[in-house]
């Protein structure tokens, strides 16, 4: 959900607000593993939450033509974090 009404000044520059926004992600991703939850069910979930909000603040046509870029995205290693790392 987006905040308007509550911007840090700290938090102007995007990097920043990212930067942020992957580590509290990242915390409450370790303790959803820590407490059970099977990594799949976890990323399906975040896909889920993520690709639901964008439709709420960019509208489903937006949506869905960045979703049709993520196919190729993937192929070429974007996404990959584990160098070599083959299903």
């Amino acid at each position: 959900m987006v905040d308007d009404d509550h911007e840090n000044p700290d938090l102007q520059d995007t990097d920043d607000q990212k930067r942020l926004a992957l580590e509290h992600l990242l915390d409450a991703w370790d303790t959803s593993l820590e407490q059970g939850v099977q990594p799949e069910i976890l990323a399906t979930t975040a896909i889920f939450a993520a690709l639901t909000d964008m439709v709420d603040l960019h509208g489903e046509e937006f949506v869905a033509q960045m979703a049709e870029s993520l196919p190729a995205r993937i192929r070429s290693g974007e996404f990959t974090l584990v160098e070599g790392f083959e299903n």
